[in-house]
């Protein structure tokens, strides 16, 4: 009944969220080109076809290893990705090109499922960590199209509210066909929430198999190189209520560092602009790098691209991790540590408990309170090369020795196919 009442609903807000959807598409002209495929009408795939969605950036990025081995494996196979928000599209755009083929995928109506599934007709599903949706999962279901949860991770504040709409999660939990889980914490609350004890799996999280491409690597190679050897830290993934908080400690630390440089990669491509318009009314010298502007007297480089984080951490010597400032839960700290470079995080990690877990366990990671704590850090850092270097080798040695888990999701994946 519960699942009947929510599907009404999103039909109800659907010419809201159509409205909302062209509005953003002042900016991003994708999302007003390929809006039916919101509703179902996804572009012809050559079947058979594996179907991976992955809600956004950090998601995509983490496919990207799986997707890649699923190629190797299954050459005469379609790999079709699919996100909920442009800058997914574009990060697995700018990773593989032709070699596999990308939609939106479908609001969660009956019908615009439906249809997609039809149009589609998936061999499996693969979805990234916790994207539940309800029509999405019990429709796939009900198609015979077996669906996996891969690098799932579940907090218990998620698990509660799961909980308290158990008529409707619980159905939903069933009729997933395996959960790979990142830890015994997650997959205990999986179980707890509806999902067979056989259904279960931890495999760990396949973020630790981070790969990073050769040309990234020359990349960041090259841009290090226009650094000029200078202190380069980089703030990553930063929102809305970071930036003016590291761009004071920016201030603060020129004072100890005086070449120091900063490269600020906001979260979200409409926030490049306000970030810009931050920059200078602060008095830094801003080079950006969409402009391809030099770098050599800049006080700031901002990373206004899109698919180039990956490669910015790789040309820095110290990165901080956003949305950890503020209560955004953070992100990936492992593709800066698989750079081997020292890695300071905010408070706020609940989107990455486990991983975080395991980094302090092994002093991989540093955790500040506060703008006042990460300034303290940087300065020590940034001025002792060694501490530097070995801070970074500690966080690259948690990336090496938990690699595996995409071997064990592949694996797991063909014995389920």
């Amino acid at each position: 009944m519960l699942q009947f009442i929510y599907s009404q609903l999103i039909r109800l807000l659907l010419p809201y969220i159509l409205l909302r959807l062209w509005w953003g598409g002042r900016h991003s002209p994708d999302l007003r080109r390929n809006w039916a495929q919101r509703l179902g009408f996804a572009p012809a795939v050559s079947a058979p076809v594996i179907w991976v969605h992955a809600v956004s950036v950090g998601e995509t990025i983490a496919a990207a290893p799986m997707v890649r081995r699923l190629l190797v494996r299954n050459p005469n196979v379609t790999i079709l990705m699919t996100a909920m928000t442009d800058t997914g599209l574009a990060q697995a755009q700018t990773m593989f090109g032709k070699k596999v083929q990308y939609a939106y995928v479908p609001y969660d109506t009956p019908g615009a499922v439906n249809r997609f599934l039809a149009r589609v007709q998936p061999s499996i599903l693969v979805i990234m960590e916790t994207e539940i949706w309800p029509n999405l999962i019990s429709q796939s279901r009900k198609a015979r199209v077996p669906v996996f949860l891969i690098n799932a991770r579940l907090s218990e504040r998620s698990a509660r509210g799961y909980e308290r709409v158990r008529s409707l999660a619980r159905p939903v939990m069933q009729s997933i066909s395996w959960v790979a889980a990142q830890a015994e914490q997650d997959a205990a609350r999986f179980r707890r929430i509806g999902v067979a004890a056989d259904k279960v799996a931890v495999t760990g999280s396949v973020k630790f198999d981070v790969d990073i491409e050769p040309r990234v690597r020359k990349q960041a190679q090259q841009l290090k190189a226009h650094f000029g050897g200078r202190p380069v830290w980089i703030a990553g993934s930063t929102h809305d209520g970071e930036s003016r908080q590291l761009l004071k400690t920016h201030r603060k630390l020129l004072a100890a560092v005086p070449d120091a440089l900063m490269i600020i990669v906001p979260r979200h491509p409409e926030r490049f602009e306000l970030v810009a318009s931050a920059v200078k009314k602060a008095g830094f010298r801003l080079a950006r790098r969409s402009l391809n502007d030099s770098p050599d007297a800049a006080q700031v480089y901002l990373g206004d691209t899109m698919g180039e984080l990956m490669m910015l951490y790789g040309a820095s010597d110290l990165a901080f991790i956003g949305g950890s400032l503020i209560e955004r839960g953070g992100h990936n700290p492992l593709e800066p540590a698989a750079w081997g470079i020292a890695v300071i995080s905010g408070p706020h990690v609940f989107n990455f408990e486990s991983i975080y877990k395991c980094l302090q366990e092994h002093d991989g990671v540093t955790i500040v309170e506060s703008a006042g704590e990460l300034l303290v850090c940087l300065s020590r850092l940034l001025n002792n090369q060694q501490a530097l270097h070995e801070s970074g080798q500690r966080a690259l040695a948690v990336v090496e020795s938990n690699r595996g888990a995409l071997d064990r999701v592949v694996a797991g994946i063909s014995q389920r196919v």
